[in-house]
């Protein structure tokens, strides 16, 4: 059993030529942290809020700003004070649906943002809480496996690749979908082909691959411009450098009760959800997740969160996506990590490198994101590989990945007419998926 263990562990780290702890230089650091800052559609979900509530354009300018600091402050907590893994921290879709309605039942305009912002502060609070008094590593280790735990990962990616492929490719804003489908083939296919050149010519070829995505998004956007669908417009237009709006000058906090309860439910997914990715990245490095790093990793999330609720943005939790990017490009490097939060910050305080990040067409991103999406499903079996298979384990996989599928594809008319609590929930698809693969583990009998 125990060669069992150690020839994974071989084949897990095999293919990574940067460790976690090790030092990468300065200028390739710099290089590969903005890579990790490209694969990631940290504007988005600022822009959704600021479409969804009606915020004016200076508003929507300033609370995407704010996302990138928070995320790149985050990034920096959670890379080398708190959990200390190459983990990037991100604004989550998960609290999209509270976040309008706590605006929209709060009064709307100021009232309603300063309502969002003091749930939030009180929900990250109540997040480091969990993290210092050890509640949520004992909920980890009681419920979640290998075989939950492996499960959990799989839905992560599969959750996403619809997202992928529907929102940036499919019904990517810009270019018609014959076009996306071609943009995002070709940054697909020189993704591999650069993973692959790496693999082949071990020395010669290592740079394609540990620069693989932003190659491929690099030559998207060319192909991109080539159709001339590439609109870079939005960046002249913007200023090299712009303040984000600070609390109790620009805006300030309200406390509501139900608002607040609204969003500690939203956390709580939100938790279970970033669970998935911890053990993503866990799995991708080959270092098993030790308590006192859960426990740091909740504090970390919960510090981050309280970070972007001072800086008025939305909560930000662990990107799964960059699991999947670590894998790819083999390295993993801490360092890495937090020169992209130093890149996310610099996006923050310069409207210009922020347009630039936004102006790479959705369907280039989407062709690595789908790439990416299945890397990480891969990891999930992985980790379930050596687990035994009987009659109980296969409910609990398959359970959650047609429920996954089935809450990713439920049309938006008929969440919206449920009742909020569920909406909430059912908003995850990777929370719901995950919280039902823990109790069929739990609930079903075990079959030898």
């Amino acid at each position: 059993m125990e060669t069992q263990k150690n020839n994974l562990a071989n084949s897990n780290t095999a293919h990574l030529t940067v460790l976690p702890d090790d030092k990468v230089p300065f200028g390739q650091s710099a290089l590969l942290g903005l890579q990790h800052v490209m694969a990631m559609d940290v504007y988005v979900v600022p822009f959704l809020i600021a479409m969804l509530i009606g915020m004016q354009s200076g508003q929507a300018s300033a609370l995407i700003q704010s996302t990138f600091i928070a995320a790149g402050i985050a990034t920096i907590v959670q890379s080398h004070f708190c959990m200390k893994l190459p983990i990037a921290q991100g604004p989550s879709y998960v609290p999209l649906g509270a976040i309008v309605g706590i605006y929209a039942a709060s009064g709307s305009g100021e009232l309603g943002w300063s309502a969002v912002l003091g749930a939030s502060l009180i929900g990250a609070i109540f997040v480091i809480i969990l993290g210092y008094t050890d509640i949520f590593n004992k909920i980890v280790k009681t419920f979640i496996p290998p075989i939950v735990g492996g499960t959990i990962i799989f839905v992560v990616g599969l959750s996403l690749m619809p997202v992928g492929l529907s929102s940036n490719i499919f019904e990517g804003a810009g270019a018609t979908i014959s076009q996306n489908i071609y943009l995002a083939l070709i940054s697909a296919t020189v993704l591999i082909g650069c993973v692959m050149l790496g693999s082949i010519f071990r020395q010669k070829g290592r740079v394609f691959r540990i620069a693989s995505v932003i190659i491929a998004l690099l030559i998207g956007c060319v192909a991109a411009n080539i159709m001339g669908i590439l609109d870079l417009s939005a960046v002249g237009k913007a200023n090299w450098f712009s303040l984000p709006q600070l609390p109790f000058v620009d805006y300030g906090f309200t406390f509501n009760f139900s608002a607040i309860l609204t969003m500690v439910i939203i956390y709580i997914v939100l938790m279970a959800e970033t669970t998935g990715t911890w053990f993503a990245v866990s799995n991708v490095i080959d270092k098993p997740l030790t308590d006192r790093q859960i426990n740091r990793g909740v504090i970390g999330e919960g510090i981050g969160c309280f970070i972007a609720s001072l800086l008025g943005s939305t909560p930000v939790t662990g990107y799964s996506t960059n699991a999947g990017v670590i894998s790819i490009t083999g390295i993993a490097s801490r360092r890495i990590f937090i020169v992209a939060g130093f890149w996310f910050i610099l996006f923050g305080f310069s409207g210009k490198l922020a347009a630039l990040i936004s102006a790479i067409p959705s369907a280039v991103i989407g062709g690595v994101f789908v790439i990416v999406c299945g890397i990480i499903a891969i990891s999930g079996l992985q980790v379930m590989k050596n687990e035994h298979i009987g009659e109980k384990e296969m409910y609990v996989i398959a359970v959650p990945v047609i429920l996954t599928l089935a809450l990713t594809l439920l049309p938006k008319d008929f969440l919206y007419a449920l009742p909020t609590t569920v909406q909430y929930l059912f908003g995850s698809p990777i929370a719901t998926a995950a919280l039902v693969a823990i109790m069929l583990n739990k609930v079903l009998p075990n079959v030898k």
